[in-house]
C-alpha cells in the first residue's frame, strides 16, 4: 500500500510525460487523475488507521512516552532499496510512516488530486495540457518523497525536486515573458535558502555523525556545550544546524526576507496555485522544522528566531494583503501570513498546533484559490478584483464555496466551551487551528511569544478585513466590468465544481473533528503523534488555560475586521479612494509590498548586472575578443600563413634550403673552432 502511495504519481508523471503525444490529451489527463485518486484515498486509509489507532490509547501512550522518551513508538520502515554504498556510508532508500507523515500524505494527495479533477475543466483549452499533468503528477512524487524521507540526504532529494516541479509549473506558460520571470525568481529565491539548508545538513551530519533521522536524535543530547566553528567564531552547534536548516525552510516556505517569490508565483496556471502555494509545497518548510522538533528543542535560541520571523511574516503579508487588487495575490499573501502562523507555533513549542494548521489550511486555501480560479473562468480570464462585482447570482455555487473558505480563513465560530465546559465549540476549520496558535504564543509566557501573539491579533484583523474585501469587490454590489464579460459570465462545470464540494467539506470538519488528537487534551495529542514530534504537555496546558480575553482576541479581531470591510466597501465605497489619496505614501508602500523588490533590485540585481557587463564588455570583448582572439592568436595567424608560403612543394627549393643550412652550419663551425683556438 506504501509503494502504491508514492509511486502512483510517478508512473502517471512517466507516462503523460513520455507518451502524452501518443496516448492523447484526455488519456493523460485521466491517466493522472485516477492514479493520483487511488494514492488519496490510500493515504486517507494509513490516516484513519492512526486516527482510529490511537483515540482509546490516551493514556497508555502518555504513559510510554514519560517512561522512553520521544522516539519509544518506533515508526513504520519500510526499504525500498541500497541508495549509496560508499566508503563509511551505507544508506537504504526508506519509506517512514508515523502520524506526522500521514498527515502529509493526506495533505498532499487529496489536494493533488483534486487539483488534477480540476485542471480537467480548467485547463481543458490548453494544446500541452498532457505535460501540464505530468508536472503535477512529477511535484506530487517529489512532495512524496519528501514527507516519506528517512534521513537528511533523502529528504533533501525531495526538497529539490519540488523545487524543479515548481519551477516548470510556474513558467508553464513559457511564452509569457512575467511566467518566466516569475518561475526564475522563484527558482533563484529558493536556492538561497537552499543552501544555508544543505550547509545545516553538512553541519548536523559532522557533528551528530549519521545521516539518519533517528540515530541523530539520539544523539542531541551529548551536544549540549558542543561549539562549531562558523564564520567568525565559535558558536552553539545546536543553535548554528537549527538556523541553517531554518534558512532552507524560510526560503521554501516564503518566510520574511525570502518571500517575495511567492506572489509573482501567481503568474502560473490557477491550480498550480492551489497545489504548490497554497497546501503543499510551501508547508514544507514547516513539515521539515517539526519532523527535526528534537533538534529544534535543543536550541532555544534557534525557536526564538522562528517565532519572531513567523510573526513579522504573518503581520508583514496581512498588511500588504490589504490593498492587493489582483484576486490571486491577495490569496498569496494570505498564504504567506498563515504560514507565519505556523511558523510561530513551532517556534513556541507547539508544534501539533502548527501542523493542525497546516492541515485545515491546506483545505480552505485550496479552497480559496480554486474558487478564484472559477471566478477568473467566469470573468473571462479577468483577475482584477476592480473589474469584477455583482457576479453573485452569475455563479451561485462558486460564491457559496468562496464564502466557506472566506469563513474557515477568518475563523467564524461560536466559542461555546468558554460558556460551559459541557459544550463543545463550533465552527469552521481556521476558527479552531488559528486560534490554537494563538492561545500558544500567549501561553508560552516568553517575551518572544508575547511579541508573536499580538502581530497574531493584527493579523487576524487584516485577515478578516482584506478576506471579506475580496467578496465584496468580487461578488456584491454594482458590476464594474464590461457588459460584455459580464453577459458571458457562466458557472464552472462540474469537473470544476467537483472539488470545490470535497474542499468545502474539509473547511468545514476539519477542525472540529480532529481538535482533540492535534491539540487537546495533551494526553491525547502524545498519544496521537506518539514517535513522530515532540509534544510538550505543558505548552499545550498552558494554552488551554490563558485568559478568557486571549480566547477570544481572535474572534474580536474578526469581527472588527469583518465591520470594517463591509463599511468600506458596501456601506461607503467611495471611502477606501479617499483614505487611498489622503494617505498616498502609506497606500504606496503597502501597495509595492513594503518596496522589498525594489531593494533587492537596489542591493543584489543592479550590483550582479553590472558586475556581469563589466566581465562581458571588459574582459570578453575587450580582453579575450580583442587582445587574445583579435591579437595575439591573429599575429601567430598571420607568421603561420607567412610560413606556409614557403612549403612551395618544388624540390629544387628543398634543396636550396638544404644547402643554404649546410653552409651556414659549416659557417658557423668554423667561427666557432677559430674562437675557441
Amino acid at each position: 500500500m506504501y509503494h502504491a502511495i508514492l509511486f502512483l504519481p510517478l508512473i502517471g508523471a512517466l507516462v503523460a510525460g513520455l507518451l502524452g503525444r501518443s496516448i492523447g490529451h484526455k488519456a493523460a489527463e485521466y491517466l493522472t487523475t485516477g492514479l493520483l485518486m487511488v494514492s488519496a484515498l490510500l493515504s486517507w486509509v494509513v490516516f484513519a488507521g492512526i486516527f482510529f489507532g490511537s483515540g482509546g490509547e490516551a493514556a497508555h501512550g502518555a504513559e510510554t512516552a514519560a517512561d522512553h522518551g520521544f522516539m519509544a513508538a518506533e515508526a513504520v520502515k519500510i526499504t525500498l532499496f541500497r541508495w549509496i554504498d560508499t566508503g563509511g556510508l551505507d544508506l537504504y532508500w526508506m519509506i517512514r510512516v508515523d502520524t506526522l507523515t500521514a498527515v502529509m500524505l493526506v495533505v498532499v494527495t487529496t489536494v493533488s488530486s483534486l487539483v488534477h479533477l480540476y485542471s480537467i475543466g480548467y485547463m481543458h483549452e490548453d494544446p500541452h495540457r498532457a505535460r501540464f499533468f505530468a508536472y503535477l503528477s512529477l511535484f506530487t512524487f517529489a512532495m512524496l518523497m519528501l514527507v516519506t524521507a528517512d534521513n537528511f540526504l533523502q529528504m533533501f532529494f525531495g526538497w529539490e525536486g519540488v523545487g524543479l516541479a515548481s519551477y516548470l509549473l510556474i513558467g508553464f506558460w513559457y511564452q509569457k515573458p512575467s511566467a518566466n520571470a516569475a518561475a526564475m525568481k522563484a527558482f533563484i529565491v529558493n536556492r538561497v535558502g537552499d543552501f544555508g539548508f544543505i550547509l545545516g545538513i553538512f553541519a548536523a551530519v559532522m557533528m551528530l555523525g549519521t545521516i539518519d533521522f533517528d540515530t541523530a536524535f539520539a544523539h542531541v543530547a551529548d551536544m549540549d556545550g558542543q561549539t562549531i566553528n562558523f564564520l567568525w567564531g565559535q558558536w552553539d552547534a545546536m543553535t548554528v544546524i537549527c538556523l541553517l536548516l531554518f534558512l532552507g525552510a524560510m526560503g521554501k516556505s516564503a518566510q520574511f526576507l525570502l518571500h517575495t517569490w511567492l506572489p509573482d508565483a501567481m503568474e502560473g496556471p490557477t491550480p498550480v496555485s492551489a497545489l504548490i502555494h497554497a497546501a503543499t509545497m510551501v508547508t514544507a518548510g514547516v513539515f521539515m522544522v517539526a519532523r527535526l522538533s528534537p533538534m529544534f528543542e535543543a536550541s532555544p535560541t534557534a525557536l526564538t528566531v522562528v517565532t519572531v520571523i513567523g510573526a513579522i511574516t504573518a503581520f508583514f503579508a496581512a498588511t500588504v494583503g490589504l490593498v492587493q487588487n489582483d484576486i490571486k495575490r491577495v490569496i498569496a499573501y494570505s498564504t504567506c501570513s498563515q504560514l507565519g502562523y505556523m511558523f510561530v507555533a513551532l517556534g513556541v513549542g507547539a508544534y501539533s498546533a502548527g501542523i493542525f494548521h497546516l492541515f485545515t489550511h491546506a483545505f480552505f486555501k485550496a479552497l480559496l484559490f480554486l474558487g478564484a480560479g472559477s471566478v477568473i473562468h467566469a470573468m473571462h480570464h479577468e483577475q482584477d478584483m476592480r473589474k469584477m462585482g455583482g457576479i453573485k447570482n452569475k455563479v451561485p455555487v462558486t460564491y457559496w464555496m468562496m464564502m466557506i473558505g472566506t469563513l474557515a480563513l477568518t475563523g467564524v465560530g461560536l466559542p461555546f466551551h468558554l460558556v460551559s465546559d459541557a459544550l463543545p465549540n463550533l465552527g469552521f476549520a481556521g476558527f479552531f487551528s488559528k486560534d490554537a496558535i494563538i492561545e500558544a504564543a500567549y501561553g508560552a509566557h516568553t517575551e518572544a511569544g508575547n511579541f508573536a501573539f499580538y502581530l497574531l491579533v493584527i493579523a487576524a484583523l487584516f485577515t478578516s478585513f482584506y478576506s471579506w474585501r475580496l467578496v465584496h469587490l468580487t461578488f456584491h454590489g454594482k458590476t464594474r466590468a464590461s457588459k460584455e464579460v459580464f453577459d458571458h459570465a457562466h458557472e464552472s462545470p462540474n469537473v470544476m465544481l467537483i472539488p470545490l464540494y470535497v474542499l468545502a467539506v474539509g473547511a468545514v470538519l476539519s477542525g472540529i473533528v480532529f481538535y482533540d488528537s492535534f491539540f487537546g487534551h495533551a494526553d491525547h495529542v502524545q498519544a496521537f503523534f506518539l514517535g513522530s514530534i515532540v509534544v510538550d504537555a505543558e505548552i499545550i496546558d498552558a494554552a488551554h488555560h490563558v485568559p478568557t480575553w486571549v480566547k477570544l482576541s481572535a474572534t474580536f479581531a474578526m469581527i472588527i475586521g469583518f465591520i470594517m470591510a463591509w463599511w468600506f466597501y458596501i456601506s461607503k465605497p467611495d471611502l477606501p479612494k479617499a483614505l487611498a489619496k489622503q494617505h498616498s505614501g502609506l497606500y504606496a508602500f503597502l501597495l509595492n509590498k513594503w518596496y522589498f523588490d525594489e531593494l533587492y533590485d537596489f542591493i543584489f540585481v543592479r550590483p550582479a548586472k553590472w558586475l556581469g557587463r563589466v566581465l562581458w564588455r571588459g574582459f570578453d570583448d575587450w580582453f579575450v575578443d580583442g587582445v587574445i582572439v583579435g591579437g595575439l592568436a591573429r599575429r601567430v595567424k598571420d607568421v603561420t600563413n607567412q610560413v606556409v608560403r614557403l612549403q612551395s612543394g618544388y624540390l629544387y627549393h628543398y634543396a636550396l634550403a638544404m644547402l643554404i643550412g649546410v653552409a651556414a652550419l659549416i659557417t658557423w663551425a668554423i667561427a666557432a673552432g677559430g674562437l675557441l683556438g
